[in-house]
């Protein structure tokens, strides 16, 4: 598979323009940080806003990966990704056009929209590759378009500098003078409102070349879509509460956002109190609809045979796994540049380049941890080693100090994000085996769970910090968090030994339903034809 998916025929092309169209979304979500000094000075935002600006660039990423996987489950993962692609260049030029911190915070808000793509490419990599390679297609998936964070983190400036000597191009205002990674520049020169729009219409661009040019399954393979798409299919009624019960999590994050927006002076005590109400409301509606996919089950009506069962418990513990390595991931790219800045005494711009190494990782670390997943032989026992290893990761960076070789900080750092992203590619080599017809719905609610730690987490932090009075130590501040993310990460792979299940077929040569006579007949040796 290494050396054919370099042909870009077939299987290849789908999953090359897939994870490009992944990594276009996360170019979009994150074209903010790059750019965050300079709006702050531009705009004249407190350091209070623009804290907020970043939470509510995840907020609404939680409901819409779930609400994206029953979109997707129904109507395929092409028509699905195109138009997020196209509605991409919504926010962004919001964004690019904003004058104030109101519509600031509307804009990053609906960007998080555009952050719960990832979802998308799960299902339509898991059409095109059999379960024994599964693993790797979705780690390069992952990893490859992982890698737009950090792409968007090192080119945007340079974009909006090269944007910058189009004439008139969204500049608004008079011109003021701002620092970004070191360099003095004003809003003559770094265009950043042109840098952002741009990239929206980049990605809308896209949206239209990949739908002229996948199709959702190969030729002669039924897309299977499920019952309903609603809420989440369960196979039995204790299934189903469990389903209700992992629910709340994901309303409850929520109600922490708000609460911690209320905390900043965005939302009065009077709107947090509303807010969680119309969160309950929707976690009753959300309940609603999963009672509404299962009701036949519910009332003894509908039995499911055998071999259409699933566990959910399977579904349960990989989102445990999702909030301790992807979660993480998320809460340590927001603070390490400051970690390394703080620990070490250097400057912003060569703590951000230090920093920066955490995200680099994703190119391998993540299709390492599919290609693992794959030879290894136990998709379990690599779930289980490298959330493990992650979790020591962890607990070793907490010992990180002031005294510490740089190199060698440097060193473990790097080492430590391969296991936390090789245990991502890990978990998504699992979610496509566990129930084809609800992969999207699957992927949704796993890659919501991820959101849900990263707000965890780094409202842990926060509170560790508040919580340090006036002038916190912020190396023992950084020193806890650290424990935190090891212990949690050593407590969900402890987990996975007793709870966390082989999935059936894990190495399968063909996908369920296949016959081996019709995955076959590819002129360069694939399971599919090369013709799309």
């Amino acid at each position: 598979m290494l050396t054919e998916m370099w042909s870009f025929k077939g299987r290849y092309k789908i999953l090359h323009m897939t994870w490009f169209a992944f990594f276009l979304t996360f170019v979009v979500w994150f074209n903010f940080p790059p750019f965050a000094t300079t709006i702050a000075q531009d705009l004249g935002l407190s350091k209070p806003q623009m804290g907020t600006i970043g939470l509510c660039n995840v907020a609404l990423t939680v409901p819409a990966r779930i609400i994206i996987g029953m979109v997707l489950d129904r109507y395929g993962p092409r028509l699905t990704y195109s138009l997020l692609l196209m509605y991409a260049a919504i926010p962004c030029l919001i964004f690019a056009t904003a004058q104030g911190f109101t519509q600031l915070v509307i804009a990053r808000l609906l960007m998080g929209i555009v952050g719960a793509g990832f979802v998308i490419g799960i299902r339509m990599t898991a059409e095109w590759f059999p379960p024994k390679e599964v693993g790797t297609a979705e780690g390069i998936y992952g990893g490859w378009g992982n890698f737009g964070s950090a792409f968007s983190a090192f080119t945007m400036v340079l974009f909006a500098t090269a944007l910058s000597f189009i004439p008139g191009a969204f500049n608004f205002g008079e011109a003021q003078t701002f620092t970004v990674l070191g360099l003095s520049f004003s809003s003559a020169v770094l265009n950043w409102r042109a840098a952002i729009a741009g990239s929206g219409i980049i990605a809308a661009i896209y949206g239209f070349i990949y739908y002229a040019n996948v199709r959702n399954t190969p030729p002669g393979k039924v897309y299977q879509r499920p019952n309903s798409a609603r809420g989440l299919e369960v196979t039995s009624v204790r299934d189903f509460y469990f389903l209700m019960l992992m629910n709340i999590p994901l309303t409850a994050i929520l109600m922490v956002l708000a609460w911690r927006l209320n905390k900043v002076n965005f939302l009065t005590p009077s709107a947090m109190y509303i807010t969680w109400v119309a969160l309950l409301g929707l976690y009753a509606f959300q309940s609603y609809n999963c009672w509404s996919a299962n009701k036949e089950l519910l009332s003894g009506r509908k039995r499911y045979a055998p071999e259409d069962r699933y566990k959910f418990k399977q579904v349960a513990i990989l989102e445990l796994t999702y909030i301790v390595n992807f979660g993480s991931e998320l809460a340590v790219v927001t603070m390490l540049p400051a970690f390394f800045e703080g620990t070490f005494g250097l400057d912003k711009a060569m703590a951000g380049i230090i920093a920066s190494s955490y995200a680099f990782m994703n190119l391998v670390s993540r299709p390492g941890g599919g290609i693992i997943s794959d030879k290894m032989g136990s998709r379990k026992w690599t779930m289980v080693i490298l959330t493990a290893g992650m979790g020591i990761g962890y607990l070793l960076m907490s010992q990180v100090t002031s005294n510490w070789w740089l190199p060698g900080a440097v060193l473990l750092t790097m080492a430590c994000s391969f296991f936390v992203q090789a245990s991502e590619g890990s978990t998504f080599a699992i979610v496509p085996l566990v129930k084809r017809r609800v992969t999207g719905q699957i992927a949704g609610n796993v890659g919501a769970y991820g959101n849900v730690g990263a707000v965890a987490y780094l409202t842990t932090r926060l509170l560790f910090v508040d919580g340090a009075g006036a002038e916190p130590n912020m190396a023992a501040v950084n020193a806890s968090f650290f424990q935190v993310l090891g212990t949690t990460g050593l407590i969900v792979a402890f987990l996975c030994i007793f709870f966390l299940e082989e999935p059936q077929g894990s190495f399968a040569e063909h996908h369920e339903g296949e016959t081996e006579a019709s995955s076959t007949n590819s002129p360069i040796g694939a399971k599919y034809p090369t013709t799309l």
